[in-house]
């Protein structure tokens, strides 16, 4: 029974990380094709938020726990270079 729901659920994880190809593409797109600054910054915060949901799928789909501090990681740079491009903008108005 464990044996089944593991299967079912490596199955799940791995059209999740397939799909995430849709968004990934999107964004990429509006990133190159963004008419100012804060849209490809915006590009780069969501790219990060697709980073961080692709390690931690695979984190689950492979066991190894690493992944989920990748991701963290991830995020707390993500979080101060979205703080810091904020400002930035701010000074620049």
């Amino acid at each position: 029974m464990i044996e089944q729901l593991d299967h079912i659920l490596s199955i799940v994880n791995g059209t999740l990380i397939s799909l995430l190809v849709v968004p990934l593409a999107m964004t990429f797109w509006r990133m190159a094709r963004g008419p100012g600054f804060a849209d490809r910054f915006i590009a780069i915060d969501m790219l990060t938020g697709i980073a961080i949901t692709l390690a931690a799928l695979t984190a689950d789909l492979t066991g190894r726990r690493e992944f989920l501090d990748v991701a963290v990681g991830v995020a707390l740079i993500s979080f101060v270079a979205t703080c810091a491009f904020a400002a930035f903008l701010e000074r620049r108005r």
